[in-house]
């Protein structure tokens, strides 16, 4: 395991949450949504890379958070918790939509996403 990798993904991941919160203040929801995404799967990429060494070679925010599971039973739980799969799922799909197609996403849809982020992943995911 690189250190220097560890550290560029969580610096990079955080970058990530502070430009989605910009830019749904700036009214920019599709990008915004990209980050969120972005910031959720460097996030675990750095959690898994100082816990175990490696991560796997995939945008999937779910299985990132399985691979996690392994380690912590938190991370299960958080994918299992009645409501979370549908925001999980939503962020997975603002990797494509929120690139390629057209004006996809609603304001109060990212300030949801962004809510979800901040309230219910983060604080499980920076206690693994």
């Amino acid at each position: 395991m690189s250190m220097e990798e560890a550290e560029t993904l969580k610096l990079r991941a955080e970058a990530f949450l502070k430009n989605a919160e910009n830019l749904i203040e700036e009214g920019v929801y599709d990008i915004a949504a990209f980050n969120l995404e972005q910031y959720a799967q460097l996030i675990l990429k750095h959690k898994l890379l100082t816990k175990t060494s490696t991560y796997p070679r995939t945008r999937s925010i779910i299985r990132l958070l399985r691979e996690l599971a392994k380690i912590d039973q938190s991370a299960e739980n958080l994918i299992q918790e009645e409501g979370n799969i549908i925001y999980l799922t939503k962020l997975e799909d603002a990797y494509i939509g929120a690139r390629y197609l057209p004006r996809r996403y609603e304001e109060v849809e990212v300030k949801a996403m962004l809510k979800f982020i901040k309230e219910v992943f983060k604080p499980v995911v920076d206690k693994i």
